[in-house]
């Protein structure tokens, strides 16, 4: 992960997840407030169970909703109105576009910049028919992001060796293939040249290849389908720990999903210490009455210092889910089972689950996942999905 400001753990999850807090005074205090908060949700559920009481809470809301909604103009007041609401994600993409550009002169594990350009080269060898030369918008920047990577490597930095050997590779790749004759391509090839004095992998394999040649899959669509069916949120597991090596395994299937630019903008941090479980599951309302026997629990977290600009602010989120529903389906391949527990975007928990994993302001947690192995004898929600009616559409661009 990308070096940050302020608190946050490594690459490692397992090494660096902090301790969470003890019962100190501030502890005392933070336990106070989630009473406090439990007690309000208790109050408004009890209030809205009440008829007459729901329908005046639904007919006000309606009303208002009917105006704000109009139009875009009215919308503003809602904004205004709802700030709390919204603050903590503005102030977190403006605090991701900040460290992204704080972070291109650290020693880092992986280098984002690097990898979104050395993609954009990937796209541009692959094109049908492919330019005698392209990117020249962004080949000298890319050249300094990988100057800068292979100085840092050879000044011994811990680094994503991968990573460093691809960009070699699709870096070779590319200036084989474009016109050496431009000036701009022949600069970039000699200050490419000149990095081989510190990073000169006998690993050359990593560039764009042929779909023809790569490895055939023995599984079946009849497989596919089996699997995602037997894939359910599975909420009662047996009380036995979670190897960590499967979990790395079902971790590999996951990174292979599709990533914007491959910047694989998410860390998965999993907890097995049972404290540790206790606490971070009892944070979300979504796991209330079975977060207590729930043996390993994975946090999800995006990171938007990947981006240098707000229109990318989403892409933590769907990249996150791409990675992780394989991930999942990988799990129940390796005898395990999963929930996913929803994040909902509200504050309060914002602000514990910040202080209790030590997240910077531009890190925001996706989801949470429950693993374990399944109680054979607990019950599944049969979860009945929607007909393909509903879900697809052909040729139609509404109305």
């Amino acid at each position: 992960m990308a070096a940050r400001s302020g608190t946050g753990s490594g690459p490692d999850v397992w090494q660096n997840a902090r301790p969470l807090p003890s019962h100190a005074p501030s502890g005392i205090r933070r336990a106070s407030a989630s009473r406090m908060l439990n007690r309000l949700k208790l109050i408004a559920k009890q209030l809205l169970a009440i008829v007459w009481v729901r329908r005046a809470y639904e007919g006000t809301l309606r009303a208002v909703l009917e105006v704000l909604a109009a139009n875009r103009l009215f919308s503003l007041v809602y904004s205004v109105l709802s700030i709390p609401s919204f603050n903590r994600e503005q102030f977190a993409v403006l605090r991701g576009r900040r460290d992204y550009y704080r972070n291109l002169g650290r020693v880092r594990a992986t280098r984002t910049e690097l990898r979104r350009n050395v993609h954009r080269l990937e796209k541009g060898i692959l094109m049908q028919p492919r330019r005698p030369v392209f990117a020249l918008d962004y080949l000298v920047e890319t050249i300094e992001f990988y100057e800068r990577a292979t100085r840092q490597h050879a000044d011994g930095a811990d680094g994503d060796i991968g990573e460093l050997t691809w960009a070699y590779g699709v870096l070779g790749s590319y200036f084989s293939i474009v016109d050496g004759a431009n000036p701009v391509v022949a600069g970039a090839k000699a200050r490419y040249e000149a990095t081989r004095a510190q990073f000169n992998p006998d690993d050359n394999g990593k560039v764009p290849y042929r779909r023809a040649d790569s490895a055939q899959s023995s599984a079946s669509y009849e497989d596919l389908l089996s699997l995602a069916q037997r894939r359910r949120s599975v909420r009662w597991f047996e009380q036995r720990p979670v190897p960590r090596e499967l979990v790395d395994q079902a971790l590999l299937v996951g990174r292979q999903s599709p990533s914007a630019c491959n910047r694989l903008p998410y860390e998965f941090r999993i907890f097995d210490d049972p404290e540790m479980v206790k606490q971070v599951a009892a944070i979300p309302f979504g796991a209330a009455g079975y977060g207590h026997q729930v043996p390993t629990i994975a946090v999800v977290v995006g990171s938007l210092n990947h981006y240098f600009s707000p229109r990318d602010r989403h892409v933590i989120y769907v990249d996150s889910a791409l990675a992780a529903m394989p991930f999942m389906l990988a799990l129940e391949t390796l005898g395990l089972a999963s929930s996913v527990i929803n994040w909902p975007d509200f504050e309060p928990l914002e602000a514990k689950m910040q202080k209790a994993l030590n997240l910077d302001y531009d890190e925001r947690v996706i989801m949470l996942i429950a693993i374990g192995y399944p109680d054979p004898e607990g019950l599944v929600a049969y979860s009945e999905k929607k007909s393909l009616d509903v879900i697809r559409r052909w040729n139609d661009l509404g109305r």
